[in-house]
């Protein structure tokens, strides 16, 4: 099994969409980290009546910090019909200002291909390079 598949496996396993309240729902998407030293942290989405909630990717690299890692290798995200998508801005920008090579962290856009992007590309002219 290659590492996306394994990342896929992971995410795939914490997903089940739920109902937590009348106010929260989570897990519709939810998302796998690997770290530079190989480890893989895993999030849902947690979607709130006041938007205070979390994306999946965001809840995951929450996970990643917790355990004391913040420098991302790979990165993906599994929509409600089963398929890789790209991270939100927000989620992106998170990603950025994590590491000053945040831009080298490579996004599955598509798991059946194997489609990869960078970071960077999906930021091209990030307005905080240099303040690294």
């Amino acid at each position: 099994m290659d590492i996306w598949d394994q990342m896929y496996q992971e995410a795939k396993r914490v997903q089940n969409n739920r109902t937590i309240s009348p106010f929260i729902e989570a897990g519709g998407v939810s998302a796998a980290v690997l770290t530079k030293e190989g480890n893989i942290y895993v999030g849902v989405c947690i979607d709130t009546a006041s938007t205070l909630g979390m994306c999946a990717e965001r809840n995951a690299i929450a996970s990643m910090i917790t355990h004391g890692e913040h420098r991302i290798d790979k990165v993906l995200a599994i929509m409600p019909d089963g398929r890789a998508g790209a991270p939100c801005g927000a989620c992106r920008e998170f990603m950025m200002q994590l590491d000053k090579d945040s831009g080298n962290i490579e996004v599955l856009l598509d798991y059946d291909e194997k489609k990869t992007v960078t970071l960077r590309e999906l930021m091209p002219n990030w307005w905080g390079d240099d303040r690294f």
